[in-house]
């Protein structure tokens, strides 16, 4: 039974005891969890990309939403939906909330720990039906295409067609055998009287 892949979270914090906490809360719930200090300290990502990336923006003296800016312009990770960690979300209103592009969420500081897993849950949700659709409408498309017309039906039918034929033909000289043969068993045991010739004294 092939095991199912565990969902991959990029976390970038830069206070260590914080990052550790959310990894270990994120390890708990089955997740693999690749660490980094800052969006400079990232390591190498050889094998796929992130299903989500968790980005803290407050460094010691506050927000730094230049650091969002320049996370998201990077092409590596522009498709890889984004969970901003802020004391200020850009989105008024609180926690879990999304910004103009659908692919950010900001989860509001002080944050509850189940806050931010049933955050990473739901985007890895709709991340699964998107795919899941995408992978029917492949289908479809696939099943769509006209297939190339096959000989082989018509060669089967000619070939039933003249078994056919010859089980009939034979048939037919059995039943004219047949009956040529009653009529002459008839035509023998009923046949011609003849008189006995008498016999001389």
């Amino acid at each position: 039974m092939l095991q199912e892949r565990k969902h991959t979270v990029l976390l970038i914090e830069a206070d260590r005891s914080l990052r550790r906490l959310i990894t270990l809360g994120l390890q708990y719930r089955g997740m693999h969890v690749i660490e980094a200090s800052s969006p400079a300290s990232l390591p190498a990502i050889q094998s796929q990309l992130p299903d989500v990336v968790v980005l803290d923006i407050d460094g010691e003296v506050g927000s730094n939403h230049t650091l969002l800016s320049t996370f998201q312009t990077h092409s590596y990770f522009s498709s890889v939906p984004l969970i901003v960690l802020a004391w200020d979300c850009l989105v008024p209103g609180g926690n879990q909330q999304h910004s103009s592009q659908a692919s950010v969420t900001c989860v509001a500081k002080p944050f509850d720990a189940r806050t931010l897993h049933s955050t990473i849950e739901q985007i890895q949700r709709t991340s699964k039906e998107i795919n899941s659709v995408a992978t029917q409408e492949q289908q479809l498309a696939n099943r769509t295409v006209t297939p190339i017309p096959s000989i082989w039906p018509l060669i089967t039918a000619a070939g039933l067609l003249l078994s056919l034929i010859g089980l009939m033909t034979q048939i037919t000289i059995s039943a004219l055998g047949l009956l040529v043969l009653l009529s002459a068993l008839l035509l023998w045991t009923l046949g011609t009287n003849t008189e006995p010739e008498p016999i001389a004294v």
